[in-house]
């Protein structure tokens, strides 16, 4: 990952958490507009999955600088999110519905050069939880 991609993405991350609870909702009916066969994944009542989400997101975003420390962390929920039912195909999903809601929460401030680098970390994410899961 480049730099200026972790500091456009640190940035703009400041922007969503100010509204992490209205972020969280907006996720949600994101991933199941997109796939409604995901919503049996998630147990529990919704603003504290949505919650977690927020805190994981943010713990990941502020960890992007030390990559040592962030890999032992995605691994180990590549491995969890296999034993609840996550397949591979579901990360394009997430990441879709993730980019989603960071248009609609950015507004104009998620400009092609953010979504880009959003892209980009994502998708380092997603891959390394993707490896990890498998056996």
């Amino acid at each position: 990952m480049q730099q200026h991609s972790i500091t456009l993405v640190q940035d703009s991350w400041q922007k969503v958490a100010a509204i992490a609870p209205q972020a969280a909702e907006l996720f949600y009916q994101n991933l199941f507009d997109a796939d409604p066969s995901l919503k049996p994944l998630f147990k529990g009542a919704m603003p504290e999955q949505g919650k977690k989400l927020m805190q994981m997101i943010g713990a990941a975003v502020g960890k992007l600088n030390d990559l040592p420390a962030l890999v032992p962390i995605l691994q180990g929920l590549g491995k969890r999110h296999a034993g609840y039912g996550v397949e591979d195909s579901h990360y394009q999903t997430v990441g879709a519905a993730l980019l989603k809601t960071l248009g609609q929460g950015l507004g104009a401030d998620f400009t092609e050069e953010v979504k880009n680098a959003w892209t980009a970390v994502y998708t380092v994410m997603a891959d390394v939880m993707v490896a990890a899961a498998k056996p």
